[in-house]
């Protein structure tokens, strides 16, 4: 039978005593987490364990005795030895280390039975294995479940995640500093001293103020959002459409979840605020920048003096591809009556945008100031007000595809619809389905007379309605990578990342041994290092959820749905068919 034997390594070089740790319940497994230095009294010791029981919620107990070579070296030896029947367990572990030698043995005594050593040869199916790790990266990582998985409490841990959990939950043994006056002295990671950073300490003492602070302004947030004014049917309709009020909100609900004063429960809920924390700095420090360079050498305002002749040139752009549609387009011969209609319909609204652009252009400079302020609130929240921008400076492209789009849908419907007419069908409404149906003389004439005008009417339709598609694909097209890089910001793990580029022993994604000795007569020796998390196993882990900003149907969707005139970027889905 195989024991195995966790030994820190930062107690190679501790004084003789005894080993203070866990017998892992379920497995031939020990864990070792500190060594109490000779001299001591053994009540005190046990006083001591019973303190770290209650604090740890684990059955911390003496695992054995560790001996140093020294010039008293057997008197030692035997009266550590002895101490197995003070703390009576089980097992009891010697180990000891020899002079001239890089690495210790170790020695099992059980309790009514022979002592079996390391290199008894009597009993061959006994062997012990040292285990070494490094105490301090053991204690902060998180193990995570292999392939993604999700750890059930429920379940029985392993043998590994047993290790883990034993060490990360020994904190309160690993807080004694060197220069508290204890009964004893102890050897573990921090026996030389607790780690810590006077900024660390403020930042935590400063943090619940902070945290109470923001959770009222919240709820003045709050308590304006929800006032009556803002709950108007209009307020509440134009604060969904935009990209800027859906990425405030979004922003809302991340600034509530960190501001909760109390500590996080699980590495899970440490992790998303950690995460969200760094992702709302860096977005502000980024939002900041951004005012830096724009209010820079008068920027806003070249932005300003460019916009309108954009906007003429835009408009005259679309005036000429309007006559170029108006006349005989590629050669292709269209409907005279009809595509006069159309094109002097859409060039109307042409010159009303334009003359709309121009009354707003005194006032241009003013808003793109204010509009340039808002980056404060960080960098995602300034994209999405260019988004919002964006849809308003195209809000006539948005209108000539709609128009388009409509049109074109209604002569579809009604082909398709006509076309069931010579085949004796109709679409049942009410079992939405298509069942046999007769018609009379009159029926089908009127039928194939509005088939013949809707059919020859189709093609001019439908080359304003690729135009006008292809127009709005392209402002879709912009608006999408905006949406994208402020997913992109809001849900990227910054804060998981830099684990793992700076400590990456702190997401674990397993372990891996590699043997230091390996003798004949002496227990076999592996080094436990730590395997991190993979860069996309990062992705994965500690993504942040955010709002979707990808649309909900798949390309085949979205090619049916262009072909039969549907809207592509509607604000309502359609969820039933309609004849």
């Amino acid at each position: 039978m195989v024991l195995k034997v966790f030994f820190p390594q930062c107690c190679n070089a501790a004084d003789s005593g005894l080993l203070i740790g866990r017998w892992l319940p379920g497995h031939n497994s020990a864990v070792v987490l500190a060594v109490i230095h000779f001299p001591f009294i053994p009540g005190q010791v046990k006083q001591y364990l019973n303190q770290l029981q209650s604090l740890t919620q684990m059955d911390l107990t003496v695992l054995g005795s560790w001996c140093k070579p020294s010039e008293d070296q057997e008197s030692v030896q035997s009266f550590l030895k002895d101490l197995s029947t003070i703390f009576p367990h089980g097992r009891w572990l010697h180990l000891s280390s020899e002079i001239g030698k890089k690495r210790f043995s170790c020695q099992v005594n059980s309790r009514g039975s022979k002592v079996i050593e390391s290199d008894d040869k009597e009993d061959k199916g006994d062997q012990v294995i040292c285990i070494h790790y490094d105490q301090c990266k053991v204690m902060l990582s998180q193990l995570h479940p292999a392939q993604g998985g999700i750890l059930n409490p429920q379940t029985e841990l392993s043998e590994l995640r047993l290790v883990f959990q034993t060490v990360s939950q020994s904190q309160a043994l690993f807080y004694i500093d060197k220069y508290d006056e204890g009964p004893f002295k102890l050897t573990h990671w921090q026996s030389e001293g607790r780690e810590g950073s006077i900024i660390v300490e403020l930042s935590k003492q400063a943090s619940v103020p902070v945290c109470l602070v923001l959770t009222w302004l919240l709820s003045v947030w709050y308590w304006v959002c929800k006032s009556r004014i803002l709950n108007l049917w209009p307020m509440r309709f134009v604060s969904s459409k935009l990209s800027s009020c859906i990425q405030l909100s979004h922003r809302t609900e991340h600034l509530q979840v960190i501001s909760v004063p109390r500590k996080a429960e699980d590495h899970t809920e440490f992790m998303r605020k950690a995460n969200i924390f760094v992702s709302f700095l860096v977005d502000v420090a980024l939002g900041l920048l951004l005012i830096s360079w724009l209010y820079r050498e008068n920027r806003i305002g070249r932005l300003a003096n460019t916009l309108v002749p954009v906007a003429d040139r835009i408009a005259e752009e679309l005036q000429e591809l309007l006559k170029w549609l108006m006349g005989a387009p590629a050669g292709l011969k269209m409907n005279r009556a009809l595509d006069q209609v159309l094109g002097r319909f859409f060039l109307y609204h042409i010159h009303l945008w334009i003359s709309y652009i121009h009354l707003l252009s005194p006032f241009i400079g003013m808003i793109l100031w204010y509009v340039g302020l808002s980056a404060c609130l960080g960098l995602t929240f300034a994209l999405s007000v260019l988004s919002d921008i964006v849809a308003l400076l195209t809000f006539h492209i948005y209108c000539f595809y709609v128009y388009g789009a409509r049109l074109y849908c209604l002569k579809v419907y009604g082909l398709s619809s006509l076309w069931r007419l010579f085949r004796g069908k109709k679409w049942n409404v009410l079992r939405q389905r298509v069942d046999s149906c007769s018609y009379d003389l009159d029926q089908l004439f009127i039928g194939t007379l509005l088939f013949t005008i809707l059919l020859f009417l189709l093609p001019t339709t439908a080359l304003y309605y690729l135009v006008f598609t292809l127009l709005r694909l392209l402002v879709v097209l912009f608006q999408g990578l905006l949406h994208l890089c402020v997913d992109f910001i809001n849900s990227f793990p910054l804060f998981a990342m830099g684990l793992r580029i700076c400590r990456s022993y702190r997401l674990a994604a397993g372990v891996k041994f590699r043997v230091l000795e390996q003798e004949p007569e002496r227990p076999l020796h592996l080094l436990m290092e730590i395997n991190p998390l993979t860069y996309s196993a990062v992705l994965q882990w500690y993504r942040t959820l955010t709002y979707s900003c990808y649309p909900k149907d798949s390309w085949g969707a979205l090619c049916k749905k262009l072909f039969i005139g549907e809207l592509i970027y509607p604000w309502k889905h359609k969820n039933i068919k309609t004849d």
